[in-house]
């Protein structure tokens, strides 16, 4: 478990030298921190089963607080993948559906630009267009001070797997790909999941962005915190704002 250790230790000290991920200017723009756990009783059945509602509701959500982008989730406990028998599959672990978000969620426009936050390689790709999959993925390889990690970028367009090569060398800064719209990336209102592995543990053109609840320490322990990468939580708005 050490090198993961590492990893967090490595980025805490780079935190201020990456790249935004997306368009962002902290002087103007505001961030809404979203809540999908059972907690947010105004997220009903009936929202999250239309996702022309469930659009809507996050555009209102963004509008209502003046906000550029809404953004959350990293070791959220959420109850919305019930929308979906994609998380009713532990991945061969038992028959405990998977409900434990591993990475962060920016909620935005449809074809917000995705950046890379530091040099990599393209490691993979892939499309899983079921209803709650990623869509379009991309997964880019990195090293820092000789540790080497993955940051995944999910629920894209298909246009951003579109001539992409596996090697592909990418530097910090290029625009990588762009939020998909719900027909590309796995029926969802437009966002980017954006998380930091430590391994990918064999996976290729894929990896699971949430897990059990009862297996939560050993993926959040391979899954580091987003915003060592993204540092946005210190613009977020607070609740009473």
């Amino acid at each position: 478990m050490q090198p993961a250790r590492n990893l967090i230790n490595i980025l805490q000290q780079h935190t201020t030298s990456f790249h935004p991920v997306v368009p962002f200017e902290p002087q103007t723009d505001r961030l809404l921190p979203l809540d999908f756990t059972a907690a947010n009783t105004a997220l009903t059945d009936e929202i999250l089963n239309d996702n022309n509602r469930f659009i809507l509701y996050i555009n209102q959500q963004l509008t209502n607080a003046g906000a550029r982008y809404g953004i959350g989730g990293y070791g959220e406990h959420r109850t919305i993948y019930s929308r979906s028998e994609v998380f009713d599959n532990n991945n061969g672990g038992g028959n405990e559906p998977r409900r434990l978000h591993l990475g962060t969620d920016i909620w935005g426009a449809p074809n917000t630009k995705v950046m890379a936050p530091l040099d990599g390689i393209v490691h993979s790709f892939g499309f899983h267009p079921e209803l709650g999959n990623y869509g379009a993925v991309i997964i880019l390889s990195h090293q820092l001070e000789g540790v080497s990690f993955y940051t995944l970028y999910g629920h894209l367009s298909l246009g951003s797997i579109q001539n992409l090569g596996e090697g592909q060398r990418i530097a910090k800064g290029d625009v990588i790909a762009e939020f998909g719209i719900p027909q590309e990336n796995g029926w969802w209102p437009p966002h980017l999941h954006f998380q930091v592995m430590k391994d990918l543990q064999g996976w290729k053109g894929d990896y699971p962005g949430v897990c059990a609840f009862s297996e939560r320490e050993q993926w959040l322990e391979n899954c580091v915190d987003p915003d060592l990468i993204l540092n946005l939580n210190q613009y977020r708005l607070a609740a009473n704002e």
